[in-house]
Formats: C-alpha cells, structure tokens, sequence
C-alpha cells in the first residue's frame, strides 16, 4: 500500500513524543500490506473500526490515540485523514473527517 502522508504521522509525534514507536511501526506494517478489502485490514487489525466510505480507525499506543485513515483498495492507496488524542477524536466527525 501506498500511504499518504507520513508527514502528518511526524507532525503528531513531534507532539506526542510516545507515539512514535508505535506509529513508525503501522506506518511500516502499512506500507508493506496488500489489503484488498476491510476484511484484510480487520484480518491484521482486529480492533480496529472500518466506517462507510472506506474509512478505518485504527487504536495506537494502548488505545491512548486515535488513526483514521480513507483506503482506495482498487489503487493500494492509504490517507491518513485525521490522529490524535480520545478527547480530540471526540470533536470530528470521523465518517467525514
């Protein structure tokens, strides 16, 4: 999969110093899956959320932080739309973030 953007993923971290790891890491897991379908993400993932519109969310750091990302399966494309904390996760819409 191609994922769009780590920038974001940086930007986070630079704030959350201790999510880092664990981002580097599904940045990584990321890049290297073939997912086909929610169903392979929820194969790899099995907590995390899939939404309409191709959206899963997935819970980092012991479920300290939020990740949503839109996935174009047909294209191998992965955009991160939206990390952040439980609290910021509370104030946007994550079906149209």
């Amino acid at each position: 999969m191609r994922v769009i953007s780590k920038k974001r993923l940086k930007q986070f971290w630079k704030r959350e110093p201790e999510a880092e790891g664990q981002l580097q890491a599904w940045f990584a897991e990321a890049e290297d899956a073939d997912w086909n379908s929610p169903a392979d993400v929820k194969a790899k993932y099995g907590t995390a959320n899939i939404l309409n519109d191709n959206r899963v969310v997935f819970n980092t750091c012991g479920n300290k932080y939020r990740l949503i990302v839109k996935i174009t399966y047909r294209y191998g494309m992965v955009y991160i739309r939206f990390i952040g904390t439980h609290a910021e996760y509370d104030k946007i819409d994550a079906g149209t973030v």
